[in-house]
């Protein structure tokens, strides 16, 4: 028997896997992954670029130029989300396609976990997060 996959593949493995379908659901709505990410930071209230640049920091490539400004900018435009002062919210129009888009991605959600107990579910999550700790992770980086 084969010696099984170690961790880091198949973390990479689902991370891609979880990307592309994202990014083919969210491609027909015309909306990309990291703007969906600042619309459910959005969902909780008002939100400055501070906050909206930690929620999404650990998922933006800077190395290739990419910003939070330029996510949320195409928002604004689309008058899915309104700049007041510096405070981003949703308009009405970002409310109603929130709404629609969180059908959506909860389906992506339900397909991911198909045939995962709930129990599974959250000791994969405490594993992984006491291998984050493990490597120097802390909450302070959240």
């Amino acid at each position: 028997m084969a010696d099984p996959r170690p961790v880091g593949f198949w973390l990479k493995l689902v991370d891609q896997l979880i990307d592309k379908q994202f990014s083919d659901a969210l491609e027909e709505h015309g909306v990309t992954r990291r703007q969906w990410q600042l619309l459910g930071v959005l969902a909780r209230g008002p939100a400055t670029m501070l906050e909206l640049a930690s929620a999404l920091g650990p998922f933006i490539d800077t190395a290739a130029g990419e910003t939070v400004m330029d996510h949320i900018g195409e928002l604004v435009e689309s008058e899915w989300v309104v700049d007041s002062d510096g405070t981003f919210s949703f308009t009405e129009r970002g409310t109603t396609a929130h709404a629609r888009l969180t059908e959506i991605v909860d389906g992506i959600r339900s397909l991911s976990v198909e045939g995962v107990g709930a129990a599974e579910y959250s000791a994969t999550l405490d594993v992984l997060e006491r291998m984050a700790r493990n490597l120097g992770w802390t909450d302070s980086e959240r």
